[in-house]
């Protein structure tokens, strides 16, 4: 299933190439708002994919390989062989303590944990981003990484803030953008990393290719 995405508000720095479609292989919202900030138009053309981590994988490599393999998943569609001539767009964020990947939890025990080993610690945010078009055999993959420190939180403030239902749909438990922005002491990187699109990278990318002008 895809969908066409246009800006609700005329945007300064955006288009792309005549003739060159948009793809972002992402159903996230919170990817597809932050996307618009860039590009004038795109479709979203979720990927499907085996997302497990391999054995003895690192989390940078883990978001990297991913990332790419939500590109080329899309890509590789034979259906459509018109996408070998469009930008894709991937991305993977995972939240990272003491080298172990934190996903989404699946309940209020794993919310509960995630939270209760994030507060009063740094972490870290890795986004792994694939830009593809095989047609001018681009092939970038990279990873963007964001430190963060969450303040001290008291079990009140921990099950107050599971009991909005925010964590269930964020790697590590929680949303820097929504309520958890008030948990966050500082980061030191990009925002935007951590929400799950790093647009200051992802600007100079595409101001390099062409799809944005300055």
């Amino acid at each position: 299933m895809s969908s066409m995405v246009v800006p609700k508000n005329g945007s300064k720095l955006l288009g792309r190439p005549l003739g060159e479609k948009f793809i972002l292989a992402s159903a996230s919202p919170r990817r597809q708002e932050l996307l618009r900030r860039l590009i004038l138009e795109f479709e979203v053309i979720p990927s499907d994919i085996n997302e497990a981590c391999l054995d003895d994988e690192t989390p940078a490599k883990y978001v990297s390989r991913i990332a790419g393999e939500k590109a080329r998943a899309v890509i590789g569609n034979a259906a459509v062989p018109e996408r070998a001539h469009c930008w894709v767009l991937a991305a993977d964020t995972s939240v990272i303590l003491d080298e172990v990947i934190l996903g989404k939890p699946e309940d209020a025990e794993q919310a509960r944990w995630m939270l209760t080993q994030l507060q009063g610690r740094q972490h870290e945010v890795l986004t792994g981003i694939c830009l593809l078009n095989p047609a001018r055999a681009i092939d970038m993959v990279e990873t963007i990484r964001t430190e963060v420190w969450m303040k001290a939180l008291s079990p009140v403030e921990v099950e107050s803030y599971i009991g909005t239902g925010e964590p269930f749909d964020k790697a590590g438990g929680y949303a820097i953008q929504g309520l958890a922005g008030r948990f966050i002491e500082k980061i030191d990187g990009s925002y935007t990393n951590v929400i799950g699109l790093p647009i200051e990278r992802l600007t100079e990318m595409f101001q390099e290719f062409g799809i944005v002008t300055n």
